[in-house]
């Protein structure tokens, strides 16, 4: 069964070593490998290979996403980290740029230097 195994998630970048900084420097993911076609970094469950492309056209909705026990406290550190929360015209978000879904359900969204969009949540 596939959920028995772990997950490897796949973000594609054009610039690797601007992906590497952010995703090693601001998000402290940890840095495993560099194989030419893909930095390859972790988190304490699951890798995550930032693929080499020459172009690609970012997805419109999230592409990867983080659920944490504490959400305005990481947004508070990833702001101060300088990460910019996004802000969707159409929903209504807190001061620090969280959003409660109507079950209350917590998420916010920030991209990466790609424009590939990224989210923390807390269920």
């Amino acid at each position: 069964m596939l959920s028995d195994h772990p997950l490897i998630g796949f973000i594609p970048t054009t610039d690797a070593e601007r992906s590497k900084a952010f995703y090693v420097d601001v998000l402290k993911l940890k840095f495993v490998a560099d194989d030419h076609f893909a930095l390859v970094v972790a988190t304490n469950s699951s890798t995550i290979r930032i693929v080499r492309m020459q172009e690609f056209t970012p997805a419109q909705g999230t592409i990867l996403g983080w659920e944490v026990p504490d959400l305005p406290m990481e947004v508070a550190s990833l702001t101060e980290a300088g990460i910019t929360f996004e802000r969707y015209g159409f929903l209504e978000h807190d001061a620090l740029g969280i959003w409660t879904t109507p079950s209350g359900s917590k998420v916010a969204w920030f991209k990466d230097p790609d424009g590939n969009v990224l989210s923390l949540s807390q269920h």
